[in-house]
């Protein structure tokens, strides 16, 4: 390992269909589903054949439940189901939603100064697995009925002295955004049914082949949640979920629950002859930003700008960008802050198709960004994902190949 700076370098990525919740991949547990797209990680880098797994620093996962099968230490449970030395450390991160792009952003800074050269990073979701869970009482025997907690997704255990409005549902959170910002239905809807056309057409053309592995004994070829004939209006017709008046939040305008498992190598320079692989993309800035709970959705819009001005570059700079997208509405509302033109946002589908398996969405859309860069040329890109509780996370990259 060094002792100076260094960059940090995305060489591959990879990850499973996402699989609808009690879906195709209901029955696949979350560390075997980490552990699939680390084995294929490793055997898609070459180089470590001679080298050795014994080369790789550390391994890095995101996942946002950690209260079912995924309860150990996920990373480490996944590095050891896939027969990876025992020597590899692990750890797992909780930022809720961007849980894996915060994998790749600690571990590129340990890259940076010189604590690692070869990292791999990733995360995993089975929202059909997260279980229900009973809280302890404080005295045995109480005398009372015990309500089970829904561990899936949101809010659960709430601290009473948490402000109500900071506490409301992820849908609600969204109705006071896009009143807020005065995003209508009609544009939300047409923004969900483009994430469909343009998720099927990418998987059509084969975009997806190289950043997609199958999950063994599972018929799922490719994400679950697509529906490829979704139009603005079809989507019209739906009723809303959070507010039965005055609601324009529906199933079909949100990003379904999911559950798959992404992974990326991420390494200095001298991981390329380690890997075998060349690099497809510099990490060349990373930002964490945070504002009021129930405004989650616009968190983005300050990591993303402070992700760029610390890459060194501006807007005008940028040809790609990848949004998760939790919401057609918060998706929406980052955009139009940004003013950046819808063309250049998720051209080959976003999460409202593709799906969003809380712990695994950010390798997702890092690995995507990268590949969008590799195919088009184009220098810059950016990633970014809301976070539930108020954050936003972003990180950019460069196009290795483009900066001639």
């Amino acid at each position: 390992m060094s002792t100076q700076y260094q960059d940090a370098y995305l060489y591959d990525a990879v990850r499973t269909p996402f699989g609808k919740v009690g879906g195709a991949l209901a029955k696949s547990r979350p560390d075997d589903l980490a552990a699939l797209v680390v084995k294929e990680s490793v055997q898609r880098a070459p180089g470590l054949a001679q080298a050795g797994a014994e080369a790789i620093d550390e391994v890095v996962f995101g996942n946002a439940n950690g209260a079912g099968e995924e309860n150990r230490n996920v990373a480490r449970m996944a590095t050891l189901l896939a027969g990876l030395p025992t020597s590899i450390p692990g750890t797992t991160v909780n930022r809720l939603c961007g849980s894996s792009l915060d994998a790749a952003i600690i571990a590129s800074r340990q890259i940076n100064v010189g604590e690692a050269d070869l990292m791999l990073i990733g995360g995993v979701e089975s929202m059909s697995r997260a279980p229900w869970v009973l809280p302890k009482t404080e005295r045995p025997f109480p005398m009372h009925n015990l309500e089970l907690a829904n561990t899936t997704l949101g809010w659960r255990l709430i601290n009473r002295n948490m402000p109500k409005e900071w506490t409301v549902s992820l849908g609600e959170a969204t109705e006071q955004l896009r009143e807020k910002y005065g995003i209508t239905r009609e544009r939300m809807d047409e923004f969900a049914a483009n994430s469909h056309q343009l998720s099927a057409k990418a998987w059509d053309e084969g975009k997806y082949d190289n950043l997609t592995v199958q999950v063994p004994d599972v018929d799922l070829t490719r994400d679950e949640t697509i529906r490829p004939d979704s139009t603005a209006e079809s989507l019209g017709g739906l009723r809303t979920v959070f507010r039965k008046e005055n609601g324009m939040v529906t199933a079909g305008n949100s990003s379904p629950m999911n559950d798959g498992a992404s992974a990326a190598w991420l390494g200095s320079e001298k991981a390329s002859e380690t890997l075998g692989l060349q690099p497809l993309a510099r990490i060349a800035g990373r930002a964490a930003a945070a504002n009021e709970p129930q405004y989650f959705g616009y968190a983005p819009v300050d990591a993303v700008n402070q992700a760029i001005a610390r890459a060194g570059i501006t807007w005008e700079d940028i040809s790609a960008v990848e949004l998760n997208e939790a919401f057609a509405a918060q998706s929406l509302a980052c955009t139009d802050a940004w003013g950046v033109d819808l063309d250049i946002v998720n051209t080959w589908g976003g999460a409202i198709a593709i799906g969003h398996p809380l712990g695994a969405s950010g390798a997702r859309v890092l690995g995507t960004l990268a590949r969008r860069l590799e195919e088009s040329g184009d220098r810059w890109g950016v990633a970014a994902l809301c976070i539930g509780v108020g954050q936003g996370l972003a990180v950019v990259l460069e196009n290795v190949n483009a900066r001639a």
